[in-house]
């Protein structure tokens, strides 16, 4: 049996991943999370057998050690971090804290036996494009906020322990997921939300910014198969889609597929975080799939007909 940890496991992306998880009976996961951000409501049924949840924080080493020393764990996902653009603008330090929790969990793997560490980083650890599209061997990273930082910093541990300790890694650099499960405070969520109860649908700046939306789904089956498959071992990934998207576009189909009478009112750019472009090189990513990427327009729908808000 395969005795997995995901840390941060209550929020949406690993939340999913759990569920994932748990349908091969091979597999025990344990879920982790303070709950800050995470939702009990987003763990996997209680038809399932082979998970457990335990609340805790990363960055305190006396919650993830008596974990991580009692279970013994195969391979650990480490998503646990403060997400959410004015979240992680607000509070910088709480932010920076997540390198501790980082540290924590690398010092307890190398020392546990743990075969292999999924990281999940972020497109934001780009900056502001410098080449199109991003890959990532090639294209800096040249970020300057805490949160980019701190993935980034992540990433140089996961390398570093590699060299030192011999500790295998696949770092994930996540380009806006959306799916039913995600909470109200991120962009695709948040125009649903609006568009459905005919409220105003906030742009910041001209909207002409651009983002590639990768439905849930699809993240879950590349990062899935990253593990069953042992693929890219040592290795960084790109999980998004290469089809740009204006956030005003983004409203205005948002609002034609729910047919609301939402008005897009538009509020002054944001002073940072908010990058121009985003379009990531996803090769890897669609050898992981082996499979075409689901296309906005049905994404969104299938989230309107979960009815999840």
């Amino acid at each position: 049996m395969n005795k997995i940890l995901i840390t941060g496991g209550a929020g949406f992306i690993p939340s999913c991943l759990a569920e994932r998880l748990v349908i091969d009976p091979n597999n025990y996961v344990v879920i982790f999370d303070n709950l800050i951000t995470g939702s009990k409501e987003k763990l996997p049924s209680n038809q399932f057998k082979n998970w457990r949840f335990i609340k805790g924080d990363v960055n305190n080493y006396n919650d993830i050690s008596s974990v991580m020393l009692s279970h013994s764990f195969d391979y650990v996902f480490h998503y646990a971090a403060l997400v959410g653009v004015q979240r992680t603008l607000t509070h910088p330090v709480m932010v920076l804290d997540d390198i501790q929790g980082i540290k924590n969990v690398l010092d307890l793997c190398k020392n546990t036996g743990v075969k292999r560490v999924f990281f999940s980083s972020s497109s934001e650890v780009y900056g502001e494009p410098v080449e199109f599209p991003q890959n990532e061997d090639t294209t800096p990273l040249n970020s300057k906020l805490p949160y980019a930082i701190v993935k980034n910093v992540g990433e140089a541990f996961l390398k570093s322990y590699k060299k030192e300790f011999g500790l295998d890694y696949t770092i994930f650099r996540f380009f806006n997921t959306y799916g039913p499960k995600q909470s109200t405070d991120f962009v695709m969520s948040k125009f649903i939300r609006a568009a459905l109860k005919n409220k105003e649908i906030t742009a910041y700046g001209d909207g002409k910014q651009t983002r590639t939306f990768c439905y849930i789904d699809d993240n879950i089956e590349t990062t899935y198969n990253a593990l069953t498959k042992n693929m890219f071992l040592n290795d960084v990934v790109n999980v998004g889609n290469d089809k740009e998207t204006s956030i005003i576009d983004l409203a205005k189909m948002i609002i034609k597929l729910t047919k609301s009478k939402s008005k897009i009112v538009h509020l002054p750019p944001l002073k940072e975080g908010d990058m121009t472009r985003r379009k990531p090189d996803i090769a890897k990513m669609k050898e992981l799939l082996g499979r075409p990427l689901l296309p906005i327009e049905a994404g969104i729908k299938k989230v309107i007909d979960s009815g999840n808000f």
